[in-house]
């Protein structure tokens, strides 16, 4: 069973995603907030397997309502569910630990997919995000994330990466995961070719 918390500002979001989820038979609602301080104060005292979170909230905003459970709670997984369309705010999600970023005009079967898909420890996008990535894959590379690819690319382990750059070996992985999805590759050798073929290692 996966167990789901949900935070978003907007209550008719908050119903909308339970009656869409209304049936499934692995999924529970364990709870839902409209802010980051009272999911955190929920995780305190309940277990939870994935939270879908809105980027933009009224308090701590999703990038760092990611990181903190990230670091508080690594198992839990994190997947965004946003309108925004913000290659940044895009890249920034995954970076700071989360296993995908879907748009709140997926229907039923994309949430449950993606859902799915990161329980399994995948990684999920909506085809839109795919493009938007895609469009700029080159260019939207942060300054970090250029810095773990040229140490992934001399052969750096994760915990190597991590004692390099003064950063734990998760953040490591999630920069990782990232640059992945972000150079749609599926292994760390296509990685390393392609950022050889195009000039990416600083």
């Amino acid at each position: 069973m996966i167990r789901l918390f949900f935070v978003d500002n907007h209550p008719l979001i908050l119903e909308g995603l339970r009656a869409l989820l209304k049936g499934a038979p692995d999924i529970v609602v364990a709870g839902q907030a409209r802010n980051g301080t009272s999911c955190l104060n929920f995780l305190s005292t309940h277990v939870i397997d994935m939270i879908l979170t809105d980027v933009c909230l009224p308090d701590i905003d999703g990038l760092d309502l990611c990181a903190a459970i990230k670091v508080e709670y690594p198992q839990v997984q994190v997947l965004a569910l946003s309108s925004c369309r913000d290659v940044k705010y895009i890249t920034e999600m995954m970076a700071h630990g989360a296993s995908g970023y879907v748009m709140k005009d997926a229907d039923r079967e994309e949430l449950l997919e993606a859902i799915h898909t990161v329980h399994l420890g995948g990684t999920y996008f909506s085809p839109g995000v795919n493009q938007l990535l895609g469009e700029g894959k080159k260019h939207h590379l942060t300054r970090r994330e250029k810095e773990v690819l040229s140490l992934i690319a001399e052969g750096n382990t994760n915990p190597e990466i991590a004692e390099k750059l003064f950063i734990s070996a998760d953040t490591v992985n999630s920069h990782r995961k990232n640059l992945l999805a972000k150079l749609e590759v599926k292994n760390t050798a296509m990685l390393i070719k392609y950022a050889v073929d195009n000039n990416l290692l600083v």
